[in-house]
């Protein structure tokens, strides 16, 4: 099966709500501004941003909330776990955790975003671009 024909899964830590996206990840992506922080409970989120047409729930209905303007994040009404963040900004795209893909080692991360509300003790040792806000990944 060739990259963009293969079909990738994940699931919330419960497994009320599982999903699927098709196709190659348009980018994987650190994210360190304090909104993904605060919904994740860590000092960074990473992203896989598939295309929205190619991204679908298959098991469950997540809860949806607009986390600032024009901005939505999915979570597990049981369990909690956050799936997915959406925006205007970026109508054909539907960022993914990676952590609640089946299959996370396949997505190595790319790039790091919002790097000026980086945590200020926590860094990486990597040679990854870094972007002061977001880059248009």
């Amino acid at each position: 099966m060739n990259a963009e024909a293969e079909t990738h899964r994940g699931r919330c830590l419960c497994g009320a709500i599982e999903f699927e996206a098709d196709g190659d990840a348009k980018w994987v992506a650190h994210c360190h501004c304090e909104s993904c922080r605060r919904h994740t409970a860590s000092p960074v989120a990473t992203f896989v941003g598939f295309a929205a047409k190619r991204f679908r729930f298959t098991k469950g209905t997540p809860k949806v909330f607009e986390s600032s303007p024009e901005r939505w994040r999915s979570f597990c009404g049981d369990c909690g776990s956050p799936l997915t963040y959406h925006a205007n900004w970026d109508p054909g795209g539907m960022h993914v955790y990676l952590g609640v893909l089946d299959e996370p080692e396949k997505f190595p991360a790319r790039i790091h975003v919002h790097c000026a509300e980086r945590i200020c003790w926590f860094d990486t040792d990597d040679d990854l671009k870094r972007y002061p806000a977001m880059s248009g990944a």
